[in-house]
């Protein structure tokens, strides 16, 4: 199985750009209003093709303008526990970005927005054309399928307890309505939509993960997460590892978000020049 081990060195202030809203269709004077809403770290919040959206770039860019995507992108996310791990990635001379498509749950209407998020980033922005994912909870639902359509495009991926399996959470019949199908409907496709069926190109391209999920997590149980999503990595020969924290859930504990083997990973990987355009 993948490496798994317990780990005891994953032991606010916001940036209030506006409040968590939509992108108003203008003010008083009938001038556009940018999306408002409030990041853990000064940057930029903008729309995109009806989405809100965010870059925040280093001071220092590092070599090859390398970058993280976040997510879930919404209205809460990403939060002021984020702080720490962004000081230290945008330190490195990494930007990070994310785009709002709501409750997409892994959906090819979600994927498409992400596709032509990505291409604007890299085309319009200058921003690597290999970014490094970092799925936080249900985040990794639209990183994973994304992911797996456009596994040259992907450094490496970090997953904070991910969502692997759509099955486990939202479930089937919570899920369907963003897929425009009935659950049964849903359950017949799952293996063009499960993140866990689908890891093998990202096996082959060789892309590194690194989740870190807690055994007593409830909400993303690890068995059926990131304990399952290992397996089919290690079975189509990808490079994984799952740090496993014991006593922890699906909840707010700073070690989280804190984790210096997570952070130095993505570092690592977003500024490695071996895959560097």
């Amino acid at each position: 199985m993948a490496n798994a081990v317990g780990v005891s060195a994953c032991v606010a202030f916001v940036v209030i750009i506006g409040s968590a809203a939509a992108a108003a269709p203008g003010d008083e004077s009938g001038e556009p209003q940018q999306p408002a809403r409030a990041l853990p770290v000064p940057g930029e919040v903008f729309d995109f093709q009806g989405h809100t959206a965010f870059l925040i770039r280093p001071e220092a860019p590092a070599a090859a303008a390398p970058w993280v995507w976040y997510a879930p992108t919404l209205p809460m996310y990403p939060g002021p526990e984020e702080q720490w791990m962004f000081e230290r990635l945008t330190k490195a001379g990494i930007a990070i970005a994310g785009i709002d498509v709501g409750e997409s749950y892994g959906s090819p209407k979600g994927r498409a927005v992400y596709t032509a998020f990505y291409e604007y980033l890299v085309r319009n922005r200058g921003l690597s054309s290999t970014p490094c994912l970092l799925a936080r909870s249900r985040g990794g639902l639209m990183h994973y399928n994304w992911a797996v359509e456009h596994p040259d495009s992907v450094r490496a991926i970090a997953g904070i307890y991910p969502v692997c399996d759509v099955r486990s959470y939202p479930g089937l019949d919570t899920a369907c309505a963003a897929y425009g199908m009935t659950a049964a409907e849903l359950a017949a496709q799952l293996d063009a939509h499960n993140p866990v069926s689908r890891v093998e190109p990202l096996a082959k391209a060789r892309v590194p993960i690194l989740h870190i999920h807690g055994d007593m997590d409830e909400t993303v149980p690890i068995e059926a997460n990131s304990a399952a999503l290992a397996r089919e990595y290690e079975r189509f020969g990808g490079p994984m590892k799952l740090v496993v924290i014991k006593g922890r859930g699906h909840d707010m504990w700073p070690g989280w978000f804190q984790c210096r083997e997570l952070v130095d990973f993505v570092i690592a990987h977003a500024t490695e020049e071996k895959r560097d355009e």
